[in-house]
């Protein structure tokens, strides 16, 4: 599809049904590469900046495992290795990378850093996760739900807990552009922005999508396919607000009887990392201040037979793989 050859990922809204559609079908294809053994290095010679202002586990795995199947070499630039934005502007920086690199790669703070870095650099830029959107980790999670459900057609999505951030924006976002039923659940204070709603609904009107807006947990998840959870506080916020947060989404935890309420086809997901025990540093301190042994969702639930997750964060590097190859090499 030559229309996406040489362009910026920096959110869902800016791709038609059609072309996410086209990323989804060749990370298909390129996963079945991959486990069939099949080399397909589309992007020989090409390099690749991937600037981290937050670090991550999975998406810079995924971005290095991914460019080096596609031939490609990958430069990591962590939050000490750069001085973007502290000694050098956005747009300088931006210049300077793009004339060094084929696509650079940003993961950190506001959508607008990595808008800047798409407009100055004259290559393709790639957003790994902002404030705003995460539309890497969206394409995973539905290809994770076409592997298991066979299609994206009908599928009811119910995000439960804070949907204000990327996560739940970006959720709302392509299940608006991919036709699907989408669910926030929260609190009323916890639901997306209304001008990104506005937006969705407006996609919506022209796919068939539904968007709803619910407070009672039961209600939301009765006839769900996938109940998705995050954490509840996200990086960089302070640690006043785990006390708020805790009390005011605790009855949105995901649950084995919430997983009952929705169903037997119901599977569970979550973008990863998630506090369902003890066995992390930041679980064990939340514990002991708090006295609850899991947040956003109950070990149950993360390890019981419909958690996906894992089938999930493998597919962050096969759909960012083929983000890089069609906007990369065509």
């Amino acid at each position: 599809m030559n229309t996406l050859k040489g362009r910026s990922f920096l959110t869902l809204l800016d791709f038609t049904p059609e072309e996410i559609g086209y990323f989804l079908d060749l990370a298909a294809d390129l996963k079945a590469k991959k486990k069939a053994g099949v080399a397909h290095r589309m992007c020989e010679g090409k390099n690749v900046a991937l600037v981290f202002e937050k670090t991550s586990t999975r998406t810079r795995c995924a971005f290095e495992v991914a460019a080096a199947d596609l031939g490609m070499h990958p430069v990591y630039l962590d939050p000490k290795s750069s001085q973007m934005g502290k000694k050098e502007s956005i747009p300088d920086t931006a210049r300077v990378l793009g004339r060094m690199f084929d696509g650079i790669e940003y993961r950190g703070f506001g959508q607008e850093i990595v808008e800047a870095l798409a407009e100055y650099s004259g290559v393709p830029v790639w957003n790994g996760l902002t404030n705003e959107f995460h539309p890497t980790q969206i394409l995973a999670d539905f290809l994770t739900i076409r592997e298991h459900f066979g299609s994206l057609s009908g599928i009811k999505l119910v995000y439960m807990g804070d949907a204000r951030y990327n996560m739940g924006d970006s959720l709302m976002v392509g299940c608006a552009k991919m036709g699907m039923h989408f669910v926030a659940c929260a609190p009323e204070k916890y639901f997306p922005d209304p001008a990104l709603v506005d937006k969705c609904r407006a996609v919506a009107a022209q796919t068939g999508a539904v968007l709803e807006f619910e407070t009672d947990p039961v209600k939301a998840v009765r006839g769900a396919h996938v109940i998705y959870t995050d954490v509840w506080v996200s990086m960089g916020e302070p640690e006043a607000v785990w006390n708020e947060r805790i009390a005011e989404l605790s009855p949105y935890r995901v649950t084995k009887a919430l997983m009952e309420a929705a169903g037997p086809q119901c599977r569970f997901m979550h973008c990863l990392p998630a506090f369902h025990d003890l066995k992390t540093t930041t679980g064990q301190e939340v514990y002991e201040k708090f006295g609850i042994d899991c947040m956003e969702v109950t070990d149950e639930v993360f390890e019981g037979p419909q958690s996906i997750v894992f089938d999930e964060a493998e597919n962050r590097m096969h759909t960012i793989k083929a983000v890089m190859a069609a906007t990369l090499c065509g």
